[in-house]
């Protein structure tokens, strides 16, 4: 019997891949078309991403160097009060000490010179010789007491304008610093 050659095996010389249609690309050619687009866009993507991280990152640096400006600001600011009001009551309190011995002072005087009237009474031989030991000591102890009055205010408005300065300084210095 004579043998007989399969369909399934081309013969000699006669192309072996099936024709397709021409103009069609390849599959090569077709994943380098898709993916060429897609890497720019990740590149692009990429580059944007960096670029905003970059610019938060330094607004971030700025914010922080800003703040740490007005932190070092508002601590020189409240050092600077404490020290107003150090100043200010180390004034008050040595004011207090002052008008504090004037008053002992003045309050001494006047018992000495109450004693001394008292003792003074007591070597009065008349009524009239009384009478003018006590107009003569009403009239020294009402100038005496002016006096002192006098002394203590003066200490009193010393010891207020120096326990307010160091403040109102401060004040100023702030708001002026604030403007």
């Amino acid at each position: 019997m004579a043998t007989k050659k399969s369909a399934a095996v081309p013969a000699a010389g006669v192309d072996s891949e099936p024709d397709f249609p021409t103009g069609l690309p390849d599959a090569s050619e077709a994943v380098e078309a898709i993916i060429e687009p897609a890497l720019e866009m990740q590149e692009t993507a990429r580059h944007a991403l960096e670029k905003g991280v970059e610019e938060t990152r330094a607004a971030i640096e700025k914010g922080v160097a800003e703040s740490r400006v007005a932190l070092n600001k508002v601590k020189e600011s409240a050092e600077e009060a404490a020290s107003a009001f150090e100043a200010s009551f180390a004034a008050a309190k040595d004011g207090v000490i002052e008008f504090n011995k004037k008053a002992f002072a003045a309050a001494r005087a006047n018992a000495e010179a109450n004693l001394e009237f008292v003792q003074a009474s007591f070597g009065v031989k008349t009524v009239s010789d009384l009478v003018t030991l006590q107009k003569d000591f009403a009239r020294k102890q009402s100038e005496a007491v002016v006096v002192q009055f006098k002394d203590l205010a003066e200490v009193a408005r010393k010891t207020v304008v120096g326990a307010v300065e160091p403040l109102k300084e401060q004040v100023t210095k702030t708001f002026k610093i604030a403007v």
